[in-house]
């Protein structure tokens, strides 16, 4: 599942399938860990070679690949990789990305929206899935982020439980601890599906804005922005621009960028807002 990591992002960078975000440790931020949970899929994901090639030909960070439980909106769970804390990718995912590496076309274009309306819904039902009223504005509000801009995207909001034809469903995951969200990178022209948030209840409607906001900008094909340091989250690890593909779109600071929105972790301040060097990102590529 993707996780995203309670500090900060910017959004200056494209990856492929799927990223969120945790906590560093200092007393305002809050990380999401991955949870055992006791349901297990039928069929059990392994971690072989075959799969490790399959990311490294993708140019992902393999140091760290896990196989983790991934919670659906009606309850049900499947399996999933999990790489770089927060991104994930079924086993159907892992072929395409066999076929991406396969193909002569650029790998970034692969990766990306195509232009059009994109349906997405927020999740209502129960089993504590459904969206919050909280977070049922700030879903609103991330939307309208996306659409105020007049990109080649734009972002039809309803809500509800049909989610089956929908092309994004963000809902509540009851059972990740931690604060924060995950999602994935888009495939076959198509967003990321599903967007999971959690833990954001005692935060403000702005930083629950700022979650929504940033894991469907993974969905639809940027990184975290501070991908080189992590320092968002406190961290000091360069991941390499080699291993995961890191490319700066033209316009924008390849160094740190302390206000985007696509950092890799996030603050109790956060306003929910994209910044300059944002903007001018999803205008380069929609």
């Amino acid at each position: 599942m993707n996780k995203l990591k309670f500090l900060a992002m910017p959004m200056a960078l494209l990856l492929v399938l799927s990223a969120c975000e945790k906590d560093s440790g200092d007393t305002d931020l809050i990380e999401p860990q991955t949870v055992e949970e006791s349901a297990t899929p039928e069929i059990t994901l392994e971690v072989t070679e075959d799969v490790i090639n399959v990311l490294k030909d993708n140019y992902f960070n393999v140091g760290d690949v896990k196989v983790v439980n991934f919670y659906l909106p009606d309850g049900s769970v499947e399996q999933r990789f999990q790489i770089e804390d927060d991104i994930t990718f079924s086993m159907d995912q892992i072929e395409l990305l066999r076929e991406v590496a396969k193909s002569s076309k650029n790998y970034h274009t692969n990766n990306l929206v195509n232009p059009g309306t994109l349906t997405i819904i927020g999740y209502t039902g129960g089993g504590g899935f459904g969206l919050s009223n909280k977070e049922r504005t700030a879903l609103q509000w991330a939307v309208n982020n996306y659409n105020r801009l007049n990109l080649t995207i734009t972002l039809s909001l309803t809500f509800g439980t049909n989610y089956q034809d929908k092309d994004m469903v963000v809902y509540h995951n009851p059972n990740q601890s931690g604060s924060g969200g995950s999602a994935g990178f888009p495939s076959n022209g198509n967003p990321n599906k599903f967007i999971q948030i959690y833990g954001l209840d005692n935060f403000s409607t702005n930083v629950n804005e700022h979650v929504i906001t940033h894991e469907i900008g993974h969905s639809v094909g940027f990184r975290h922005t501070d991908w080189f340091s992590r320092q968002s989250c406190g961290d000091n690890i360069n991941e390499g621009v080699g291993s995961i593909g890191a490319n700066p779109i033209p316009g924008t600071p390849e160094g740190y960028d302390p206000t985007s929105l696509m950092l890799a972790c996030f603050s109790t301040s956060e306003d929910g807002e994209f910044n300059n060097n944002d903007i001018t990102a999803l205008r380069y590529l929609y």
